[in-house]
């Protein structure tokens, strides 16, 4: 026997071995730098000072708040619809309506009139925009959906015209119909090299089994899921009349047989590996997206606090620095409310505050048109999703557009 054949078989057992060196060191060194992280901030973060105890207290509030208003009614359903939107939509379904190579005017069409319709905040939207686009929608029609969900929601613009005024309601409106699809296409435009490499793996992903459903029951299904989402968080609104307050009466009503008929729908129509294929893709989103979601949420109370409560950022420096139309106030306005969680309305009220206090009129739509779509639980989980580069650009984007738009509204409503 050959001298090297005695050490051949060694080889692979070496790289293998090395492989899984290399992969516990980097595990047990995301464990160190969290334990260093906690160390670090139990040693020196002064937890004794009056206003690190009342920020730690807003942050661990806020979470409750958010806890008991939008997981169990806003959240919870989301993710569910995402798993089904994962589970009994195909990917070459998605691409077909929202892909890269879809029509311009049909995918824009299908992603803002969709997101719209749905009238969620910048973090129920998330588990919705996570399933078309790990389904194969081009990141272009994903922006716009992103964007236009929390943005474009018709009881909020209502809202703003009546509270805030006319010209206001106007202004947030035509920016944010404009502006989730001028987003749309500038991502597309920067990552349209990146859509193309995703659509092949979706359409070179093994072929789906066939669902036995027609397609009135998937449309059935989805539109009571969605229908349960809408009503379940139907605001009132407030000073309203009409049919938004005739709906909100019977928002319980509506809720409850929607969730029947949905139930009726699982007994019926749908096989036990379907409902477990289905509860197991709505855990896997749930189990992506929670963690990050509490955490920011805790890091948003913990420097701005709730409405008319303070935190470690005193409210203060922001109506200071909000004051007039310059490209700073609109800047900052824009990266404040990016930063900043607003459940679904709950942006009126805040501003009418901040407009009391001497806001400008530019530096307010800048925060309506950055603000409902943007929060820092929401960027969190959006890089989770589709990548650091990608969300970084999405989060300029909307800034900048939205700073522009409150430096022109300033100067035109002077």
């Amino acid at each position: 026997m050959r001298s090297y054949e005695l050490f051949e078989p060694t080889f692979p057992s070496l790289c293998v071995e090395k492989r899984r060196v290399r992969v516990l060191f980097l595990r047990e060194r995301k464990v160190f730098l969290l334990l260093l992280v906690v160390f670090l901030a139990a040693y020196m973060i002064p937890f004794g000072h009056p206003r690190v105890r009342t920020s730690g207290l807003e942050a661990l509030v806020m979470l409750q708040e958010y806890a008991r208003e939008h997981v169990l009614l806003c959240l919870i359903p989301a993710l569910f619809i995402a798993g089904a939107i994962a589970v009994f939509i195909s990917g070459a379904s998605v691409m077909k309506y929202l892909g890269s190579a879809a029509k311009k005017w049909l995918s824009y069409s299908v992603a803002s009139v969709s997101g719209s319709i749905l009238a969620v905040c910048s973090c129920t939207v998330l588990p919705l925009f996570a399933g078309i686009y790990t389904r194969g929608a081009g990141i272009g029609p994903a922006a716009t959906f992103l964007y236009s969900g929390p943005a474009i929601n018709v009881l909020a613009i209502i809202l703003t015209a009546r509270v805030l005024g006319l010209k206001l309601g106007i202004g947030r409106a035509v920016g944010a119909i404009l502006f989730s699809v001028i987003i749309g296409l500038l991502m597309h435009l920067i990552f349209h090299e990146r859509d193309r490499e995703q659509e092949e793996i979706v359409s070179g992903a093994a072929p789906e089994e066939e669902r036995p459903h027609t397609l009135w029951q998937s449309v059935l299904y989805f539109a009571s899921l969605i229908g349960i989402l809408m009503f379940a968080n139907w605001a009132h609104p407030s000073g309203g009349s009409g049919p938004l307050i005739f709906i909100y009466t019977l928002k319980w009503y509506l809720t409850g047989a929607l969730a029947l008929s949905l139930a009726l729908m699982l007994i019926f129509w749908f096989q036990r590996s379907e409902l477990k294929d289905w509860c197991l893709s709505t855990w896997t989103f749930a189990r992506q997206m929670l963690p990050l979601l509490f955490v920011g949420v805790m890091i948003a109370g913990f420097l701005l606090g709730r409405p008319g409560h303070e935190a470690m950022i005193p409210s203060r420096w922001v109506v200071r620095l909000v004051g007039g139309n310059s490209l700073l106030t609109n800047l900052f306005a824009s990266v404040a409310g990016a930063f900043m969680y607003f459940a679904t309305l709950t942006e009126v009220p805040i501003l009418q505050g901040l407009l009391g206090a001497g806001m400008g009129q530019g530096p307010a739509l800048a925060l309506l048109l950055a603000g409902p779509a943007l929060s820092l639980p929401n960027m969190l989980v959006i890089r989770s999703v589709m990548g650091t580069r990608k969300t970084v650009v999405y989060i300029v984007l909307v800034v900048v557009m939205a700073t522009i738009s409150g430096l022109i509204f300033g100067h035109l409503v002077l």
